[in-house]
């Protein structure tokens, strides 16, 4: 029978924090990827996919419900979230399990999901974190060691001078990502039901800091020159008030074992680096072990596999550390889908996507119908190589958490040139052209040519957030 007239498994593959320039296949070869690069040759790479908040539980809250985080109601991390889309593919007969970080609160909120092997951030040593042991946790106390964490690099005499780069300590099979991908080729090599289809969600902890990688996949990048840090005098001068205070947070507090200088150097900078991009080497050799998992398995000819991540990090990009930012190292991650007969093969797309329309996507894939209430579009005409042009636009918004302190809400909009960045409650804000000036390094906001171009973005915000409210009126009705 021709896969195309099965329904297909379906994996989704997310990792935490991954930058959309750290693809070799993409252009982008200061990494090695050997295997996203073949699912990228072998698939679609939609090139310019945007999260719809630059933080872990709102982006995937997003991708999860098919809503923008004003709609669904997580709008920072802890807030709670426990419905999903996910519930419909359970609906529909698909076995459906989670491996991994998807940072729901609680914890362990099933979602849809038959069952979930939960691994949160690697970092949690933190008091205003709430307390959790995940599955990593467990095994990491069984084989009688401590995990790493700012709790024991503060103990190294150089814990001040390394911006969150250090070599993993424990044994190899134990490193978040090894451990979740490990567990994830284990699911897939003893799950007895042969008949239904499944849907797979593998969440990687990585690249997300500690940057931490093993010594094996360090030791390529320890002369590499990576790319540098885009941070000018001028740029950072020029910088809204709540990124100031912003960047200030971050140099007052370790946040998951950083600990920000205000000017680092150049060698710390690329010390920094190669460990984040050795981590995601780290994370595609894993790729690869899901893979030959897949094929051991019998499925891969029938397996839809999605590649993204929920943001992106800053790595000390205008002075800035990890992610609550509305600049592309930020906001802007991969996304890919590769499947045989139903994806187009070496396929790149420039239109503008968000993240969040991986949701209808996987949905249709599934033979099942969207929601009417969705904000998310599917991509499924661009997957068949069909006429696709994307959005007109993309958005992404962040309300006041405890990190992005000054500022009540924070909204990004932009089309295929410019980029506007609103703060609610300031008259300060920030407008790129990103053809001119791709490292938005020069802040348009003021300039009396572009009062047009701010005008109109600044309608479509207000057109977005009101149409929005329309279509997702009854979203809730189908939980009540």
């Amino acid at each position: 029978m021709s896969n195309q007239n099965t329904r297909p498994n379906i994996v989704l593959i997310m990792t935490d924090q991954q930058r959309f320039d750290s693809i070799s296949a993409l252009g982008h070869t200061h990494v090695d990827t050997p295997n996203l690069d073949r699912l990228v040759k072998e698939g679609t790479a939609f090139t310019n996919t945007y999260v719809a908040s630059p933080s872990c539980a709102p982006s995937r809250a997003s991708l999860f419900t098919g809503l923008y985080p004003h709609s669904s109601g997580v709008l920072r991390n802890d807030d709670k979230w426990s419905h999903s889309w996910v519930e419909l593919l359970a609906g529909a007969g698909y076995r459906c399990t989670s491996v991994g970080k998807m940072h729901t609160y609680p914890y362990e909120a099933s979602v849809g999901f038959h069952e979930r092997h939960v691994v949160e951030n690697k970092d949690r040593a933190h008091p205003n974190l709430p307390y959790f042991l995940d599955q990593w946790d467990k095994a990491i106390w069984i084989r009688g060691h401590e995990k790493p964490s700012r709790v024991t690099y503060r103990r190294r005499e150089d814990y001040a001078e390394r911006l969150g780069a250090f070599e993993w300590s424990l044994p190899d099979d134990l490193h978040a990502d090894n451990f979740v991908g490990n567990l994830s080729r284990h699911w897939l090599d003893t799950y007895p039901d042969h008949d239904s289809p499944f849907f797979l969600q593998i969440g990687f902890p990585g690249p997300h800091p500690p940057y931490d990688p093993t010594s094996k996949h360090l030791e390529p990048y320890l002369d590499r020159q990576m790319p540098e840090a885009k941070r000018t005098a001028a740029d950072l001068d020029s910088q809204p008030t709540p990124l100031q205070a912003l960047r200030k947070h971050h140099q007052a507090n370790d946040h998951d074992a950083i600990v920000q200088l205000e000017n680092p150097t150049e060698e710390q900078l690329q010390l920094q680096r190669r460990h984040y991009f050795a981590n995601v080497s780290l994370i595609d050799e894993q790729v690869g072990g899901i893979i030959e998992a897949l094929e051991q398995r019998g499925v891969l000819d029938n397996t839809v596999i999605m590649f993204t991540s929920d943001h992106g990090d800053a790595l000390n990009d205008h002075g800035h550390s990890q992610k609550w930012t509305m600049y592309e190292p930020s906001v802007h991650v991969p996304g890919i889908i590769w499947g045989p007969g139903r994806v187009t093969a070496d396929q790149q797309l420039d239109g503008l996507v968000s993240l969040m329309d991986l949701a209808p996507t996987i949905l249709e894939l599934a033979g099942l119908t969207p929601p009417e209430w969705m904000e998310a579009e599917t991509l499924m005409p661009a997957l068949r190589g069909e006429d696709w042009e994307g959005r007109r636009y993309v958005f992404s918004e962040h309300a006041r958490d405890f990190i992005l302190t000054d500022t009540a809400l924070m909204t990004m909009v932009r089309d295929e040139r410019f980029k506007l960045v609103d703060f609610i409650d300031f008259d300060e804000g920030q407008l790129f052209d990103l053809v001119e000036d791709p490292h938005e390094e020069t802040n348009l906001w003021g300039v009396p040519e572009c009062a047009d171009v701010r005008s109109r973005l600044e309608k479509a915000i207000a057109h977005w957030r009101a149409s929005s409210s329309m279509t997702t009126a009854t979203w809730g009705a189908q939980w009540r």
